[in-house]
């Protein structure tokens, strides 16, 4: 049988892909048998383009004993009327891919767009989970569901609505590369210069001089031409054309501060395209004399009219603005025709005396050559190069294009191809035609016998030898018209120059709202959202253009535009360099993403041409390119420090990586030296955030300073753990770059906590960037905790010194964990959430029920005394939860918090009294050298004979001045080995009587079964054998107290342990009651190997 019902995910396979057959594992119980010995048939899988947009189901009636069950090998399936994970129906279906029965899908497109793609929905492939795991019973998965997560542009919600409803509006308007690209960047390149300054130009510079200038304009637009083809044809393009070229390539950083620059260029090139309009219908208006009020205000007023008019085209839609587009290129293309048709039209006597001459070897040669009066050539290259400018036009409207990556290089190379050639014949030929100095008199012909001196006008029968004394008013020098002269029809140069400045200003008015739009959409400037907001079925920028229209409005009020325009121009030189920097900084990246279609484009011409942007921009105009370069700064720091939370994989990204690892390989190959020695920690605060004074404290000795990892032992079944853990690895990462650790996370799943930190402690770091010290918290909760967890707990300390690690144990009184609060201030957030939502929701609803008479009266009535108990309710679970919270976590919060505060006067207590390398002196020190503990100054606490205090002191003296410690005082304790007092002892008797073994009072034979069922036991010959180790350590709690109560921290050297001697409750209780009731303390001891010297 055959059916259309299957997943959404193989309805609409891409062309020639291959068929996916679904086989449906439900039977009809109605069916009639038929050869029941014959097996299910499974259809084997077509390669043909007849599958295309459909499959096949199909069954075989037979014996269904022979396949109802299946194995449950990971390829098939038990067919037990469960669904199965692909299964969106009644039935249950295989996936038949190759002939094989899978759950794995075909290389599918869907799989790999991004969130909120127009061209088709993201889809999710069948996880590794899903496909390495036995098949769950119960369990419906639609393959074909959107990913809800940001994995590439824009926002993750917003994008995704906006191109939803914009397909359900139907009828885009996309345009080809002609129309979209080639028309809109010759229109765009195309300008006024062409019509009324190139004449001026090779009259200054010469033909020579002149062509060098276009062709040095055209290399900066080929290069970049060919970075952008380049950038253009490494992924899909979306709207927003430069902006998001190099947002995308180079970061928010660049791409937020050229982005924005670049919308406002356009938005203020709107009001000089429209003035320079407006002032040539001024002239003709003043020849006529027909000026309304005066030249000033009727270029107000003819500019507001026009840019009114073209607003009006462009929130037409971009089909008008096409239309209008094509048209305004017909005008220009016959006003160029038609100049090249007037230079061969035999010229009148009138137009002699104006300088033309149709076409004459003499004046091609004697134009040859500059003649530079009062500018040079970087002056005129600089009067020139805005005429080559236009090349983005295309690439602005990217987002309108049917494919932007073959339409952007073919359009925008094709463009600056022909506006090249017609610069270059337009150059030339006037050249060739009109002399530099004209007197425009018909009588001003050469007398008989008069010496010409090479002037082609001379050999031609005219004398202008009068301009070198007075200024003339013809001729290329002079004569800003002299293409509306050699042209055959004059009135449609004058279409040409309207149609020049409407189609750029038109091109610039479509330009930056589209681009302010892109860059509003990611959402970079948060205050600027308002205008990401798009409109109709072309999503049009309609606040944008309101906008664009204002900025213009006012910038033709103005109507002096000769200060701002040098710096619009550096606003598009910038982005260029940024463009050709892009290309040049993702291939030098070499990230595998970097794969262009196009391939016509080197690294190196890239950063040549990036180069050559900067340095036009400061020929141009040497202060516009200082302000151009300052803004950009500003914004680049502005959004570098706004840290907008975007990833686009861009190759600074990529660049990143690279750097790290040569770095890395770099410092493999570098021997360890004392002298760089650094704490480098493996943390174990569990997740970061319920530890987090145990990472802070940490933290303010490895920050800028050395390696910080906070490491996460899963344990309980695999399955689950593997799970948690993955599902929180990039949450808890993020957690520490939200709140500023400069510390990685890392997290491992093991089957005891001890062999998961065993696994940290051997497998963690990278080279020589790998941890040497282990920084773990106090277990207060010992006493409570099973023999298993303290042995767990005390073979991590012993698995470290194997390792050769320092450890650093680190106890305040309050504890660090605070799982609990974190736990009851999620339950509080849950339920205002659920409070707000439901208020919101009644509220929606209370003017529903209006309408309804009395009994919306009652209705209402109703809801609001719902909303009356709801919220008291609400509010007395909020008082009893925030009273739990003040009564018992209050101190455990303060407690969490202690290390992120300044730390006031007072001292950092070093209670140096085993040589351990040094760890136990170097952490205090680098503390001082922060901010928070500056203030603290350190003291120093040893221990030595009570007849040698002195010589103890002055050897300690020399030692700290040698490794250049500074410090407060120094304290030699003398009675370190006393007994304690007996108050003391009987403390700690009591705490341990609980874990002892007495065998010494039993018979032996009880002893020995009681040494058998509770090995972990204090026995009475260990205690006795660690009499006076155990005295010390009492001993030095009373000492502590005397001495140090009052430090801000405490550095003390950590007893150690020897395997299988002292037993894990002894030493616990050692540590308990050395660190009982005082200050914060750390509990040091290096790995006995040189971390401090005094050679330099």
């Amino acid at each position: 049988m055959s059916m259309n019902n299957s997943p959404n995910i193989f309805l609409e396979p891409s062309p020639n892909r291959f068929q996916v057959n679904v086989i449906n594992e439900s039977h009809d119980n109605n069916a009639t048998p038929q050869e029941d010995a014959d097996p299910p048939h499974y259809e084997e899988t077509s390669f043909t383009e007849e599958a295309h947009g459909r499959h096949r189901i199909s069954h075989r009636p037979g014996n269904r004993a022979f396949y109802e069950n299946f194995l449950q090998n990971g390829d098939t399936v038990k067919s037990d009327g469960n669904l199965h994970p692909y299964d969106t129906h009644s039935n249950t279906y295989y996936l038949k891919t190759f002939g094989h029965n899978t759950v794995d899908a075909v290389p599918n497109i869907d799989y790999y767009r991004n969130t909120g793609s127009i061209s088709g929905a993201k889809m999710n492939r069948p996880s590794l989970l899903e496909i390495h795991e036995q098949l769950a019973k119960n369990i419906a998965v639609n393959p074909g569901s959107i990913e809800r997560v940001t994995n590439g542009d824009g926002t993750p919600g917003d994008e995704a609505t906006a191109n939803k409803e914009e397909e359900g509006k139907g009828g885009f308007v996309k345009f080809g590369w002609v129309k979209g690209v080639l028309v809109r960047c010759m229109l765009n390149i195309w300008g006024v210069m062409l019509f009324i300054r190139l004449s001026w130009i090779v009259g200054q510079a010469g033909i020579g001089l002149g062509i060098m200038a276009i062709m040095l304009s055209v290399v900066v637009t080929t290069l970049t031409g060919i970075s952008m083809s380049a950038i253009c044809t490494n992924g899909v393009v979306r709207g927003g054309g430069a902006y998001y070229l190099i947002s995308r390539s180079l970061g928010p950083e660049f791409g937020g501060s050229i982005g924005l620059i670049f919308a406002f260029a356009n938005a203020v090139a709107v009001a000089m395209y429209v003035v320079g309009f407006a002032e040539t219908v001024v002239e003709l208006l003043k020849s006529s004399g027909a000026l309304m009020v005066d030249e000033f205000n009727d270029i107000r007023i003819i500019g507001s009219i026009t840019v009114v008019v073209l607003l009006g085209i462009s929130m037409a839609g971009m089909e008008w603005e096409a239309k209008a587009q094509v048209i305004l290129l017909v005008i220009l293309l016959i006003a160029i025709a038609n100049f090249f048709i007037g230079t061969v039209i035999p010229t009148s006597n009138e137009k002699k005396a104006r300088g033309f001459f149709n076409y004459q070897a003499s004046i091609f040669a004697e134009n040859f050559g500059p003649d530079f009066r009062g500018e040079g050539f970087f002056s005129v290259f600089a009067i020139f190069f805005p005429a080559a400018t236009g090349i983005l036009a295309g690439a602005n409207i990217s987002g309108d294009l049917e494919d932007p990556q073959a339409a952007i290089p073919k359009g925008t190379m094709l463009a600056i191809l022909i506006t090249t050639v017609a610069y270059l014949g337009v150059a030339i030929c006037v050249a060739a035609c009109v002399v530099r100095d004209a007197t425009g008199n018909i009588n001003d012909t050469v007398v008989s016998g008069m010496n010409c001196n090479g002037s082609s006008a001379c050999t031609l029968g005219y004398d202008f030898s009068s301009c070198k004394a007075q200024e003339c008013h013809y001729g290329l020098m002079n004569n800003f018209q002299v293409m509306s002269m050699v042209s055959g029809f004059g009135p449609l140069i004058t279409a040409g120059i309207f149609s020049a400045t409407l189609s750029s200003a038109l091109a610039s008015l479509v330009s930056a709202p589209k681009v302010f739009q892109a860059l509003c959409k990611d959402n970079i400037y948060k205050a600027l959202h308002f205008f990401a907001k798009g409109h109709g079925k072309n999503n049009e920028p309609l606040r944008g253009y309101i906008l664009t229209f204002i900025i213009a409005m006012a910038f033709i009020l103005i109507a002096e535009l000769n200060t701002i325009a040098p710096i619009i121009s550096n606003f598009f030189l910038a982005s260029y360099a940024l463009i050709n920097f892009s290309c040049f900084h993702a291939s030098y990246a070499k990230s595998p993403g970097w794969r262009p279609a196009f391939k016509y484009y080197n690294m190196w011409v890239s950063l040549f041409g990036a180069m050559l942007c900067c340095g036009v921009m400061f020929v141009i105009n040497w202060w516009a390119a200082l302000i151009t370069y300052a803004i950009e700064l500003f914004l680049y720091i502005y959004v570098t420090y706004k840290k907008p939370e975007v990833n686009w994989g861009s190759s600074a990204q990529a660049l990143y990586y690279v750097n790290a690892l040569d770095s890395a390989l770099e410092l493999t190959a570098v021997e360890d030296h004392v002298k760089n020695f650094r704490p480098q920690c493996i943390v174990l605060t569990g997740g970061p955030m319920t530890r987090p004074a145990l990472l802070d404290i940490t933290h303010s000795f490895t920050k800028n300073n050395g390696l910080c990892i906070c490491c996460q032992v899963y344990t309980g079944p695999r399955k689950l753990c593997v799970n948690e853990m993955n599902s929180g690895m990039a949450k808890k990462q993020a957690w520490l770059t939200k709140n500023k650790r400069k510390a990685f996370y890392a997290a491992v799943a093991a089957d005891s906590f001890r062999d998961g930190v065993k696994s940290l402690l051997q497998a963690s770091g990278l080279g020589r960037m790998r941890p040497n010290t282990l920084v773990l918290g106090f277990k207060t909760d010992w006493r409570d905790a099973s023999a298993v967890q303290i042995e767990n707990y005390m073979g991590v300390i012993h698995d470290a010194f194997d390792f050769e690690l320092g450890v650093v144990i680190v106890r305040i009184s309050q504890g660090f964990d605070i799982s609990q609060v974190l736990q009851v201030q999620e339950e509080l957030e849950k339920l205002e959430q659920e409070r707000l939502a439901l208020e919101a929701t009644i509220q929606d609803n209370e003017f529903e029920e209006e309408s309804h008479g009395i009994r919306g009266l009652f209705d209402k009535a109703r809801k609001l005394n719902i909303t009356k108990h709801v919220t008291k309710k609400d509010s007395s679970i909020n008082t009893i939860q925030s009273m739990h919270v003040g009564e018992f976590n209050q101190r455990l919060l303060e407690a969490s918090n202690q290390f992120k505060k300044k730390q006031g006067k007072g001292t950092i207590d070093v209670w140096w009294l085993f040589d351990d390398g040094g760890l136990t002196l170097l952490i205090p020190y680098i503390l001082t050298m922060r901010k928070k503990w500056k203030d603290c100054k350190l003291r120093i606490f040893t221990g030595g004979k009570i007849n040698r205090i002195e010589d103890e002191k002055l050897a300690m003296t020399s030692l700290l001045s040698k490794f250049r410690i500074k410090y407060a005082d120094i304290k030699i304790i003398g009675n370190i080995n006393m007994k304690p007092n007996k108050e003391s002892w009987k403390f700690f008797e009591e705490m341990i009587e609980p874990y002892r073994l007495h065998e010494s009072c039993k018979d032996l034979t009880t002893a020995e079964k009681l040494k058998r069922e509770t090995p972990w036991k204090i026995t009475d010959a260990e205690l006795e054998a660690f009499k006076e180790k155990s005295y010390r350590q009492v001993r030095l709690n009373e000492l502590l107290q005397e001495h140090s109560r009052a430090a801000n921290l405490i550095v003390l050297s950590l007893p150690v342990a020897r395997k299988g001697v002292v037993s894990d409750h002894l030493y616990m209780a050692w540590l308990e009651i050395l660190s009982k009731n005082l200050p914060p303390i750390l509990l040091v001891r290096g790995n006995h190997k040189n971390v401090l010297t005094f050679y330099s």
